[in-house]
């Protein structure tokens, strides 16, 4: 059993646990509080029963008129907590919140290698609207896909129809 509540800065020192995967983006203080201070409702953990952290998810709501969503920019379970239906309750939180601002869908990037992720954002009804070359940088580039879900908005689903060719970072409207 798990309580999903808003991350308080407190959390900031209980959840490096969390964060030591290797397809978990890490960020640097500032962006946490940052996203803190400006979308408190979009960052949740969720916490078990003796008080550990299990996982979070930080997001926001951006954009304008039909292209006004939410945004998962991070959503990761610590590696004991996993097949716990978590990520889903954490993943269905957000979408609630987008919901309840009269967001039109929800999006995310996900490295196209990362074939777990995109299997279980699939199954959650997100589809890939299109890939973003070169999106994350290291020691290789690599693309993203960009997946969206349509939230009660957007009754035609025109948010969500792919896109046939692929787009550049400096494309991107955020």
């Amino acid at each position: 059993m798990s309580t999903l509540r808003q991350f308080t800065c407190d959390d900031l020192f209980r959840f490096n646990g969390i964060n030591l995967d290797p397809l978990t983006e890490m960020y640097g203080l500032s962006f946490y509080l940052q996203y803190m201070a400006r979308w408190p409702e979009y960052f949740m953990v969720a916490e078990s029963p003796s008080g550990d952290l299990m996982g979070y998810i930080m997001g926001k709501s951006e954009g304008q008129h039909d292209d006004w969503h939410g945004h998962v920019t991070a959503v990761t379970v610590g590696p004991e907590h996993r097949r716990l239906g978590l990520a889903n309750q954490l993943m269905e939180g957000l979408e609630e919140v987008s919901d309840s601002k009269n967001c039109y869908f929800v999006d995310l990037f996900v490295r196209v290698s990362n074939s777990i992720a995109i299997s279980f954002y699939r199954k959650l009804g997100y589809t890939v609207y299109r890939t973003v070359l070169q999106y994350y940088s290291g020691d290789q580039d690599e693309d993203a896909y960009d997946m969206r879900k349509a939230l009660t908005m957007d009754v035609n689903k025109r948010s969500v129809v792919p896109l046939d060719n692929p787009v550049h970072m400096e494309e991107l409207d955020y």
